[in-house]
This record gives structure tokens, sequence and C-alpha cells, in this order.
């Protein structure tokens, strides 16, 4: 009894010792978040869809914050209050290079979410013709101020103004996309819009490749000036940080196959997801069979989560109608940007291979592991929603009226490159089997006569007059003309290539079918550069750039109508940029301006 009454004040005091010292750790835990970085935003501001007085300013941050709002005009005493919203399949996984991973799975053994949260306000009251300095600020959960740099902004230029449009594709994070966009800064200076045909980052879901990937080569960063890409050449190592560009000037992409993310999931890696979709109908069916056992009360989702979805695209980005195919007017142009990609597979027949024209002889039996294919992710065959669009949208008076008239998108109707074979169609699909009724192969075919691009596309661009056609998806570049006078242009040969399949070098393609294993599927004749093309090892010039040391860009300017192409060799990173094609598209009587300098500076967008 006297132990008991001893012990309980001992226990007591104990007690009381354990509180005091947890004590700071509980207030530690119920006040707000400590921030153990410095304030800053995830990305600087950057410019979507201008119209006659506005434009949207978007920015991210990893914090929801409040009172995110854009500071502007004159001493920024307007301001424009952002609306927010969290991205909702940004993460990372063990292939991905951030923060303090730099080998696989050091951080991060699976799919895991990222908070990112996206920032737009619509800066409203602009003079057209006029730029305007602007300014963001976000407020961090613990009230402390976070603000951007001061940038410019402009509306939609009005018509007959001259501008200069960045006309580029497939950044990729590839090697030599910040030093190619570090070069257009200093050769072109602050462009008035880019127009990207598709394939922004690898893997569309992986946020670091968007924003903060520790090689430095983001694709904000490089857009932005902010990139940190250390590219090495003959042992001489060079620093790029891109260029300064879109926080001055509207982007413009195209949906490409990077664009899209097969079947979700949060346990195999975002590597594999992005690889692995499946045709929409493929799932429909598979939905059908397994509707009573499925969860899902909302069968759209169901089906995006089990074949492809671009969601993470189409929350990052500000396009006018239809994200995935849209038409905006931008002064003297009218620009169409079609979504006419497929899923790349690999030509490889090993047995092992899931590719363009083969299963896996290991899958035979299991058809929810098939690839189907090349299969397409937005058909553009006559009758189609986007065909019957496209055509709407080409007998519009704001397509007819335009002085350039200009299409945008991802798979090339033209090329020297790998990537357009075989024919752009749906893959005809066909099944092996043994006298047991055992599937023994899993074939696919792409008749050529079925190719939508050059069946029902092309046929509608010749009719509206089409001047120029934008594409990439091979990296390289190459350009072509046909009989009705449609520039066709490949400026993707920003990063690294794939190859270029003229003479003697043969593209990957089935025996005993008829794809062409070089030149241009579709019958055109490369046209060779007009100014100082690259000399081959035969000692002729080249109709080509195929190129993993030479990074090339493209600009056009609408006071000529001409579009230049550039090269910068990576190899030599003191030597200066040189012009190596020039072609006009439109005849400059055609743009209701004269070329005098007394005029074109006056109709020029002014900055501050």
């Amino acid at each position: 009894m006297v132990n008991r009454l001893t012990s309980r004040p001992l226990l007591i005091a104990g007690l009381l010792v354990v509180f005091i010292a947890l004590a700071p750790i509980v207030v530690l835990f119920a006040q707000p978040p400590t921030y153990l970085t410095p304030a800053q935003l995830l990305t600087d501001p950057f410019l979507q869809l201008p119209t006659d007085t506005s434009v949207r300013v978007v920015w991210f941050t990893e914090f929801a914050g409040t009172r995110h709002s854009v500071a502007y005009g004159k001493g920024l005493r307007r301001v424009a209050i952002a609306n927010t919203t969290k991205l909702s399949r940004t993460r990372e996984d063990q292939k991905s290079r951030v923060g303090e991973q730099t080998e696989d799975a050091q951080v991060y053994q699976k799919p895991t979410l990222r908070d990112i949260w996206r920032h737009e306000a619509e800066v409203t009251g602009l003079t057209p013709g006029k730029r305007a300095p602007y300014q963001v600020t976000s407020v961090r959960n613990d009230g402390q101020l976070v603000k951007s740099n001061p940038f410019t902004l402009a509306a939609a230029p009005p018509p007959h103004t001259p501008l200069k449009i960045l006309l580029t594709s497939d950044h990729q994070l590839m090697p030599m996309t910040a030093a190619n966009l570090q070069k257009v800064a200093e050769t072109v200076g602050r462009v008035d819009a880019i127009f990207l045909a598709g394939d922004l980052v690898n893997i569309p879901d992986r946020a670091s490749e968007w924003f903060d990937d520790n090689r430095g080569g983001a694709f904000f960063p490089a857009l932005q000036g902010q990139a940190n890409y250390q590219l090495e050449k003959n042992n001489i190592t060079t620093r790029y940080t891109g260029g300064e560009l879109i926080q001055h000037a509207p982007l413009f992409p195209a949906t490409g196959n990077h664009e899209v993310m097969g079947r979700f999931s949060m346990d195999r890696g975002l590597n594999d997801q992005f690889n692995d979709p499946i045709p929409r109908q493929v799932a429909a069916d598979i939905y059908q069979q397994k509707s009573a056992q499925s969860n899902s009360n909302n069968p759209l989702i169901w089906l995006k989560e089990h074949s492809f979805n671009t969601d993470t695209y189409n929350e990052i980005f500000t396009l006018p109608g239809n994200e995935n195919y849209y038409a905006i007017t931008f002064g003297d142009i009218r620009l169409i940007s079609l979504y006419i990609t497929n899923i790349w597979r690999t030509p490889s027949l090993k047995p092992n291979t899931k590719g363009r024209y083969r299963e896996r002889e290991a899958d035979l039996n299991n058809p929810t592991a098939w690839g189907y294919g090349q299969h397409i992710f937005e058909l553009i065959k006559s009758g189609s929603p986007q065909y019957n669009w496209l055509k709407a949208e080409l007998n519009s008076p704001e397509f007819q009226q335009a002085n350039y008239k200009i299409v945008m998108f991802h798979h090339p109707p033209h090329s020297l490159g790998d990537n357009i074979v075989p024919p752009y169609t749906d893959p005809v699909q066909i099944i092996e089997r043994d006298r047991n009724g055992t599937i023994t192969a899993v074939r696919y075919d792409y008749p050529p006569q079925a190719d939508y691009i050059r069946r029902d596309v092309i046929p509608l661009l010749e009719n509206a007059g089409v001047q120029l056609v934008l594409y990439g998806h091979s990296h390289l570049w190459n350009r072509f003309v046909n009989a009705q006078g449609i520039h066709f242009l490949e400026s993707s040969n920003v990063g690294n290539t794939y190859g270029a399949y003229l003479g003697e070098k043969q593209r990957q393609v089935p025996e005993g079918k008829d794809y062409a294993a070089t030149g241009d599927p579709n019958g055109l004749e490369p046209i060779l550069p007009t100014i100082a093309p690259l000399i081959g090892e035969d000692n002729q010039p080249l109709p080509y750039i195929s190129s993993n040391d030479i990074t090339v860009f493209s600009i056009l300017d609408t006071s000529t109508g001409i579009v230049s192409s550039y090269r910068f060799d990576t190899r030599k990173p003191d030597s200066d940029i040189i012009k190596f094609d020039e072609f006009q598209i439109a005849p400059v009587r055609s743009q209701g301006f004269s070329l005098t300098k007394s005029i074109i500076p006056s109709l020029s967008l002014k900055y501050p």
C-alpha cells in the first residue's frame, strides 16, 4: 500500500515532464505550415488566348495560397484577380528527375500525386497595338507575398501589324532545346507568338517535365529563359538558359502524341502508362462486359482512365473552343490547329515486340495487353466530327478573308523522316490461328489508299487556299511544295533526330507491304535550302537537316510573308547563327501595308 501511494506522485510528475517537453511540438503542428524554401512561383507567367482587347495570364505555384492577381498598365495600377484550379493528374515517379532524385527511385518508388495550382487572370481593357507592363502576385498560406518580375503583354494584334512568329515543335526536354530557344531570343529578340506543333514534353503527367526537371531543361523554364541545361559537346560544356519568350508572347500548341497519356494507374510507372493507350472503342467494349462489376458512376471517366486522355495538357493551357483542335485569328493570320496524331509504336518485327505491325508473342492470348498498332486518337477522316469542323472552319469568313492561312498539326503529311510510315489510317487487325483455333499471330496493316491526311485532309486544304502547313514528329528539318502551292514545313529538329531516309538509307518496313522505305511516301520531292544548305558526305547539298549537333528554328515574318530557317552548331558554342533557307508563303501585295521603313515601326507592337 505504501509503495502504491509513493509511485502515484512519481507517475504524475513524469507525465507533467513529458507534457512540458511535447508542448512546443503540439503547438507547432497546430500552426500553419512553416516553409523551408524561399518564396517563389513555380513558373513565370505566360500568355494565352488573346482577343481584340484582352489576354489571359497564367502561372503556377506549389501552394494554394490566396489573392493571386495581375497588376498591369501604367504604373501597374490596374488589377485582375485570378481564378485558381488544381491540376488533377500531375505526378512524379521512379523515373522523375526532380529535387533530390537524380537516379531511378531514390525518392519516388511509384507514381505519387504532386500538388500544383494553376492561376489564370483575364487582363481586359487593352488598347490594340500597344503593349502594357504587367506583374503577377501570389500570397502564400503564411501570408508572404511572392511576385514575378515585370513583363509585357498585349491584346491580339490588329490587322496589318508586322509580326514575327516562332515555328517550332518537339521540345521534349531534348538536349539542344534550351540552346535552340536561347538562340531564338538572341537572333530575333521577342517574338510575337509561338506556334508549337506538338510534343511539348515526353510524359505529360510527369510534373517535373513541365516545371522543374533537375537536369535543367523543363518545358516552361526553357521557354522563359529560366533553364539551366549543361550541354557537353567535344568535351566542352556550355550552359544554356533558353529564351524569355512566352512571358511576352502567346503560345499556341497542337496536340501531339506526347500530350496523350495511356491507361491510368497509381502503381505502374508513368512511362509504362504513357506507352499503354488502347482505342476508345476497345475500352468501351470492355466496359460493356464489366459494367455490372464496375464501381464507376461515370462511364466517360472510366473510359478515359482505361484508354487514353489529354487531361494534364488540357488543364495547363487555355485554348479556343475544343482545346485539342481550334482556330484563332492573330493579326493577319488565321491559324487552325488540328488533333492529328497517333500512338508511336516501334517498327521492330521481333517476337517480343508490341509494335506498329504486330503484337508480342507472349501476349497473343491476352488481349488486355495488346497495343492495337499505331491507333489514332482523334479521327480526321471524311465524315468525322473533326473533319466536319475543319470543313466548316475553312469555309468561314475569318479563314477566307485572312491574309495568311496556316494549318498546324503534329503528324507529317510529307517527310523524309521515319514517323510518316506507315500510312495515317486506322490499323487493320489480322488475327492468325492454327487448326485448333489458338492465336498464332496478331498483325496490323495500314492500307495506303486509306491515308486520312493524304486522302481527306489535304484536298480540303488545297481547295481552301491554305498557304502553309506546319508539323513535326520526325525531329528533322525539311520542306516541300505541292502543285497547288501549299508549303509544307517540318521544323522539329530542336534537340535530336531520328534520321532522314533518302537514297540508300531505308526505313524499317515489313516485306511485301507498299510502305515507302525511302523518300516522302506521299510523293513530293524535298526542297533544297535556298541560302546555305548543309553539305553531305558525297559533297552534295542536303535537302534536310537531321543532326544531333545542329539545332534549327524557323521564323515567319508577316511584314514580308517570308519564312526564314536558322541553324546553330552546338559543337561550336561561339559560332554565329546561320540563316540557311528562306521562302515566301504569300505575295507581299496581299498584306495591305507598305514595306517602307517609315511605316513598319509605327505598325509594330510597342514595348515599354
